[in-house]
């Protein structure tokens, strides 16, 4: 589908290989987003998706985005001209590490669906593979950049593998973040958690821990989850 319409606004994709998918939507619709909120960054951006989400849900006056590979660059500039936010939306051609080194400006809110795959997982298309490894990305790379760019109230949210989870947040803590939220997803009740869902800020506290059950059957999705995305998705 070369074209994914929201409520408010459209996703075209014909130019990246990376699709609209669930975890971008889900984060872009979790993540809590105070009324302070003036700047927001996106690490890896792809179509743009989680940007516009943002800038559906929040009055930040900047909302910046960062992509490295080009065709998803181009096509996340694509989606954010053509969105009524144009304004209020900017995207980074380049690598999150460079953009660190060069830029000054801290962010309130900073999101991000990184790349997980191992190098060794085999995915056919080398475009999708690149996007999805986490061999340009890396969680210690992420997590210290994300620490940097960060304001001293800010939160950063992420949505990662299940199983990397505790990996996750033992490298999150050697850069002083520390969990607020935590969401386990899972695709129906009885199934394996698939997702985590997790906001860290600077400031130490007890997570409130949650978990999001995604379908009761075969697209017959749950109360929570048709409340949680219901503001995006056409037919919620």
């Amino acid at each position: 589908m070369a074209i994914f319409k929201f409520k408010q606004f459209t996703i075209r994709q014909d130019k990246t290989t990376m699709k609209v998918g669930t975890d971008g939507v889900l984060l872009g619709a979790w993540v809590k987003i105070n009324q302070d909120v003036n700047s927001i960054l996106d690490i890896g951006a792809g179509t743009g998706i989680i940007a516009l989400q943002m800038a559906q849900r929040s009055n930040a006056e900047r909302i910046d985005a960062i992509e490295i590979a080009p065709q998803a660059y181009e096509q996340a500039v694509e989606n954010f001209e053509s969105s009524k936010w144009s304004d209020r939306l900017f995207c980074y051609h380049g690598s999150l590490q460079t953009f660190t080194v060069e830029i000054e400006e801290q962010y309130d809110l900073i999101v991000s669906n990184p790349p997980f795959f191992k190098r060794d997982n085999q995915i056919k298309d080398k475009g999708r593979a690149k996007a999805r490894q986490n061999t340009t990305l890396s969680y210690a790379d992420l997590l210290r950049c994300s620490a940097k760019l960060l304001s001293e109230k800010g939160r950063c949210a992420f949505i990662i593998p299940f199983l990397e989870e505790q990996k996750f947040l033992d490298l999150a803590l050697e850069n002083n973040l520390y969990p607020q939220r935590i969401s386990h997803v899972k695709g129906h009740k009885t199934a394996a958690i698939k997702r985590s869902l997790l906001q860290l800020s600077f400031t130490k506290s007890n997570p409130i821990i949650d978990e999001l059950v995604i379908e009761i059957s075969r697209h017959n999705y749950t109360d929570a989850y048709k409340n949680l995305v219901k503001d995006f998705y056409l037919r919620m």
